[in-house]
């Protein structure tokens, strides 16, 4: 009801788990919205059948959920999902989430921006948090994180890598958005806990 009165949002199809995939395949939608228990299959099944099945050409997926456990966004993220939002999420974020992703970018509950930066990714499974959360960055973003994790300013990011100051500009900016609206110094917290910070983006290694 929420997304269907969104004058520039159209909802194709609503099923179960086990019918998600054939429903998937049917519609061709560009934005599927998982919960974590659905009847006959769960959506992390379900994320890993769309992921497995359609490769590169699955559509954006976020879970959306009453369940906010660690072992949940855990495995959504390293799982291909671009969004891991709570039930409560307000009307208006909903569908902004919706838009934001068919646009190619992620969209997370506040929850999980302090999950992935705060305490926990510091604990035994905080690195592999933090890489999960990183793998839908491009080389070249990746790249560019690497160095903001490093200190270096945008001038110093494009003096680097031979860069306009405007390219790396925008691509700090793809970056902080793909990580759920980051700010600088969390995104390189995020970097450090990824081992990326420590990566020279010319091939050598750096002590952090």
């Amino acid at each position: 009801m929420i997304l269907a009165a969104a004058p520039d949002i159209e909802v194709v199809g609503d099923c179960g788990g086990g019918q998600a995939v054939d429903t998937v395949l049917a519609h061709r939608p560009d934005v599927v919205m998982l919960d974590i228990r659905m009847p006959d299959v769960d959506g992390l099944t379900v994320l890993r059948r769309l992921k497995s099945t359609l490769g590169d050409k699955a559509p954006a997926v976020t879970m959306l959920t009453t369940f906010d456990a660690d072992e949940y966004l855990i495995s959504a993220l390293c799982d291909g999902a671009s969004g891991f939002l709570l039930k409560d999420t307000e009307p208006e974020q909903l569908a902004r989430a919706v838009r934001v992703l068919a646009a190619g970018g992620q969209t997370l509950d506040p929850w999980v921006t302090r999950t992935i930066v705060g305490g926990f990714v510091e604990g035994a499974d905080g690195a592999q948090t933090a890489k999960c959360a990183l793998k839908q960055l491009t080389d070249r973003e990746r790249e560019v994180l690497a160095l903001v994790a490093r200190g270096l300013s945008n001038a110093e990011i494009a003096q680097h890598m031979h860069l306009a100051h405007g390219t790396v500009k925008d691509h700090v900016s793809a970056v902080l958005g793909k990580l759920g609206g980051l700010n600088r110094v969390q995104a390189a917290v995020l970097a450090v806990r990824a081992g990326l910070a420590g990566c020279d983006p010319a091939g050598s290694q750096e002590p952090l």
